[in-house]
């Protein structure tokens, strides 16, 4: 990778493509976006978070503009996630995932405790029991008999319409978050959503949390389509964790409310940036 200087760069590292924004000698904070997605998810949020910290965001294999390989298994996922940081020098990171980003950051925190200061999860389901109904709309996208067809041949109202079937609001999705998608491939999508489904279905991510005894922040939209939004309290089980639910809110709180989720995040990770409960 390049020499970073400026506030906002981009390059490759590891066979990944990583975004820095933000000042290099504050806090690092490591954003990692969910199944299908990219570093582009986390946009809007951005110039709030680079007021504070030093903002990596990367593309997970097979999404947005990094190449695919050949096991999406979280735990390597993760091992790839760490490469980059050890790279970069970095040690006691924030962490922040977004969806199944929480299931890469949880095993970044399993296997890498060092690199690790304290973790995020938005939106990231406990367990495969706490998952609902998917909408319509990405139940044909992304499963046989229409699913590879329908892929192919997908517009950009339809990337933004499966977007936005996980909010329960109207959002503004970026974009270079629709052309990221618009780049993903079908099977790539598939099997990065199997891999994640196994993670959590081999233990728990509050279970899994509560052996690691990093500071925890659970975030989760009172209105959540994709997981039972109740299940985000069997977080509580893990020590010390804060845990806020955003109301009115869905699946994609980054998008929906990113100015409160900035907030929350920033009050739990840069000192003096503290913010008042979400809501009940």
């Amino acid at each position: 990778m390049s020499e970073l200087t400026g506030e906002h760069d981009t390059g490759r590292a590891h066979g990944l493509h990583v975004v820095h924004d933000g000042p290099r000698q504050a806090p690092p904070l490591l954003l990692i976006h969910g199944s299908g997605a990219s570093g582009a998810t986390w946009g809007p949020m951005v110039p709030a978070l680079a007021r504070h910290h030093h903002v990596v965001r990367v593309d997970l294999p097979g999404c947005g503009q990094s190449p695919p390989v050949p096991s999406y298994d979280v735990p390597a996922q993760a091992d790839r996630v760490a490469a980059v940081l050890d790279g970069l020098g970095l040690r006691s990171v924030a962490v922040a995932g977004h969806s199944s980003g929480g299931y890469v950051a949880t095993a970044l925190a399993e296997r890498r405790p060092d690199l690790v200061g304290s973790l995020a999860l938005i939106s990231s389901g406990p367990a495969p029991d706490a998952l609902l109904p998917q909408p319509l709309v990405l139940r044909v996208l992304l499963a046989p008999p229409f699913g590879p067809l329908l892929w192919a041949l997908r517009s950009d109202a339809v990337i933004r319409k499966g977007i936005g079937a996980t909010a329960a609001r109207p959002v503004e999705v970026p974009d270079d978050m629709v052309a990221d998608l618009r780049g993903g491939t079908y099977r790539t999508t598939r099997e990065v959503l199997r891999c994640s489904t196994a993670y959590i279905a081999e233990r728990s991510v509050p279970e899994r949390l509560a052996a690691l005894g990093v500071p925890l922040l659970v975030v989760f939209g009172g209105a959540d389509p994709r997981w039972e939004p109740s299940s985000a309290h069997r977080y509580e089980a893990v020590p010390g964790a804060r845990v806020e639910t955003l109301p009115g809110v869905g699946h994609l709180a980054v998008l929906e409310e990113p100015g409160r989720t900035a907030e929350l995040l920033l009050g739990f990770t840069a000192p003096g940036t503290d913010t008042p409960p979400a809501g009940p």
